[in-house]
Formats: structure tokens, C-alpha cells, sequence
């Protein structure tokens, strides 16, 4: 049995960084060293300097790119690292059309730092394939997806928007952060180049900075490696050794995390308190038959809507087991206000405009009992008053 026809779940531990050739450890070695000796003058070796290639960092590098179904993997600094070196592939007068409620950060690099550089940018309801294929223009060269989306977790049609692409000449992004490659592979459906924060589930501790960015077309692959090695915001060695070792565990922890998420999207349903809740793994979800199309699962982050910013401090204030924080995918359950949080950096039109109210939370669920879970949020969200108008805030 090759390793080709192993599972997902027994590639996460039976890769190439699953034993040091040169002792046998079952850990693979951190390599602080910043430089390396060349033996031959006329002949270097594989490495030189840490910055164009290190091996702990390779073996996180090479891992990511097999379990994407992709030939190279890098490894970079933050998930923004990687991001915006990818952006780095167009050129002064090109044009990108941009999933409406993208990740915060995403929004500024595209609105605040490619426009200086004379990149043009369109955000669209990436759900509406028509609404994606009038975007594009002549100068269009990147279509960039996220899904699903952060924080409304919209769902893309990605072989749709991919088959769009390829019509028009265009590359495609799609930032997996949310799903990881245990739910999703969107190299497998035609993507060109999928992007990462490592920190969230792929790591999985709240312990580690870092972005990765796979492709599959080699030639991209080396016009991506030579963006990274000139922009030099590779991933630390110390960095590179919490994902592999997160990455182990992944399935064991998104599996468990998946599953209560499922319960607690059914939960806040049915709640009075709550206003709407966004999650793909619910019937109720527009996007429902084409995340099962094309995913393996819904994924562990829920949003839930509130009737106002009160509403939403008064929960925050009462709830004792998710900390109250930025990012998400760890073990513990993260509760996030994208108003204030991830999608601070859009400024309060623009949220409003895409549906990120005031009373919406984020919720990335950990690996907790979930009925220990359900009985805090509910708790919580019993303090509040009855919702005094349903039709405001869209039940």
C-alpha cells in the first residue's frame, strides 16, 4: 500500500518529516542555523541561507504541499505574510475581484496597500457566480475567495468560480484557513493558489504566528518561492516546529471540534434570544448543498447575530468558557466581535453594507464538553431581554 492511497488522517503523521534520516528521531530537528557551510567553491549545496530555504522549515514547507494535493508549500511569517506575497504576483494596472466580506486584514492590504501600487481591486457577493463574471474585466487577473467566509461564513461555489477564471485568464485565491485540507482541497477543484493562517487550526494552540501558500503548478510555484525569498517574511524555525506538531493532531481536534460546533449552531438556532445564526453545517444555510458538494465537513467557526452591541457586551460579560479574544481554530473556544476584532480595520459602512452588525459574534469552538459549552451561552444569553423587534434585525 502506497503512501498515495493512505488517508488523510494517516498522512498527518506518515509524511516525509515523520523521521530524521540522519538519526532516526521521530521529531524533526530545529535547525537555528542562519548560514551554511559550502564544501565545494564551484558546487553550493542545497541550502546557503536561512532566509531562501531552511530544512525544519522545508519539512513544514513540503508537508503542507502533500497534504493539498500541491508540489510546493512556503511557509511564511503570519497568514498576512502569505497573503499579501501572493498579491505580490500582480502588476501595476492589473485588477482583482475580492469576496465581499473578506477577512479584515485582507480588506486593508487589498484597499489600503495594493492601490498604492496602482492594483485595482472589486468586492462581490462571491455566492452570486453572475455578480462574480460582471466584475471582471479586461485587467482582471486574480479572483481571490474565502470560503467560508470570515465572519458571515458564506459559501462559494468554488468549481463554478474556478471555471469562471479559467474563461477569462485569470488565477485563482482561496484563503482555506477556516477548513484546512482535512474538509477542503481546493487545489483538487481547480484552485491556483490556496493560502493559510497556520495559526488557527492547522497549529491549533494559540502558541504560534504563521501563514502557508501551496500551489500545484510548479512554474507558479517557483514565481511564488522567488516573491518569498525576496520579501524575506519566512517562518522561524521554533514557528515552523509548532505547526508540524500541531498538524498531527489535527484531525483528532477538528473532528471533535466539527461536531460540537453542529450542536451549538442547532442550539442557538432554536434560541429566542438570538437573532440568526451562520453556519453551513445548518439546512437552513443558503450555501448548505454546495459546502456538501464540495467539503467534507462545515467546519468548527459559527457567527450568530444579537440585537445590538449590548446585547452582545452583556453576553460577553457572562459567558465563562470561551475566552474573549481574536483569532479562532484553537483548542480552547475563542469568541470574537468582528465589529471590534477581525474586521476592524473595515471601516463601520463597509461592515454594515456586507452584514457585519454590531450584534454579530464570532464563534470558534473548541474542544470543551459541548453540553458544558451550550449551558454557558445559554446562561448568558438568558440575561438578555426579549428581543424587541425581530423584523430590524432579520430572524
Amino acid at each position: 500500500m502506497s503512501n498515495q492511497d493512505w488517508s488523510f488522517q494517516t498522512k498527518l503523521l506518515h509524511n516525509g518529516a515523520k523521521v530524521d534520516k540522519a538519526t532516526g528521531a521521530v521529531s524533526v530537528p530545529i535547525q537555528h542555523a542562519s548560514t551554511f557551510h559550502q564544501f565545494d567553491f564551484d558546487e553550493y549545496g542545497k541550502y546557503d541561507y536561512a532566509r531562501s530555504g531552511n530544512p525544519t522549515r522545508e519539512a513544514l514547507e513540503e508537508a503542507i504541499a502533500e497534504l493539498e494535493g500541491g508540489t510546493r508549500g512556503m511557509a511564511f511569517a503570519s497568514g498576512m505574510a502569505a497573503i499579501s506575497t501572493a498579491f505580490m504576483l500582480l502588476s501595476q494596472g492589473d485588477h482583482v475581484v475580492v469576496t465581499e466580506d473578506v477577512y479584515g486584514g485582507t480588506f486593508r492590504i487589498i484597499t489600503d496597500v495594493l492601490t498604492k501600487f496602482g492594483i485595482e481591486h472589486t468586492f462581490v457577493d462571491m455566492t452570486n457566480v453572475a455578480e462574480v463574471a460582471a466584475a471582471i474585466r479586461p485587467n482582471t487577473k486574480v479572483i481571490y475567495m474565502e470560503t467560508p467566509s470570515n465572519p458571515l461564513l458564506k459559501v462559494t461555489d468554488i468549481p463554478a468560480i474556478v471555471s469562471l477564471a479559467k474563461q477569462h485568464g485569470c488565477l485563482t485565491f482561496l484563503d482555506n484557513t477556516f477548513l484546512t485540507p482535512e474538509l477542503q482541497r481546493p487545489l483538487e477543484l481547480g484552485v491556483d493558489v490556496v493560502l493559510h493562517s497556520a495559526t488557527k487550526f492547522l497549529a491549533g494552540h494559540s502558541d504560534v504566528l504563521a501563514g502557508l501558500a501551496v500551489t500545484k503548478d510548479v512554474e507558479l510555484g517557483n514565481q511564488l518561492y522567488k516573491l518569498q525569498n525576496a520579501f524575506g517574511a519566512v517562518l522561524g524555525v521554533q514557528d515552523a516546529w509548532l505547526v508540524l506538531r500541531g498538524l498531527k493532531t489535527l484531525h483528532v481536534r477538528l473532528k471533535q471540534s466539527q461536531e460540537s460546533a453542529q450542536k451549538l449552531a442547532q442550539f442557538l438556532s432554536k434560541h429566542e434570544k438570538v437573532a440568526e445564526v451562520y453556519y453551513p453545517g445548518l439546512p437552513s444555510h443558503a450555501g448548505y448543498e454546495i459546502q456538501n458538494n464540495q467539503a467534507d465537513g462545515p467546519g468548527a467557526v459559527l457567527s450568530f447575530k444579537l440585537a445590538d452591541a449590548d446585547a452582545v457586551r452583556t453576553v460577553v460579560n457572562n459567558v465563562k468558557l470561551p475566552v474573549f479574544a481574536v483569532s479562532l481554530g484553537a483548542v480552547e473556544s475563542i469568541l470574537s466581535y468582528p465589529a471590534k476584532m477581525s474586521h476592524a480595520a473595515m471601516p463601520a459602512e463597509e461592515r454594515e453594507k456586507r452584514g457585519i452588525s454590531d450584534g454579530l459574534l464570532r464563534l470558534s469552538v473548541g474542544l470543551e464538553n459541548v453540553d458544558d459549552l451550550i449551558k454557558d451561552l445559554d446562561v448568558a444569553l438568558n440575561k438578555l431581554p426579549e428581543l424587541k423587534s425581530l423584523q430590524n434585525i432579520n430572524k
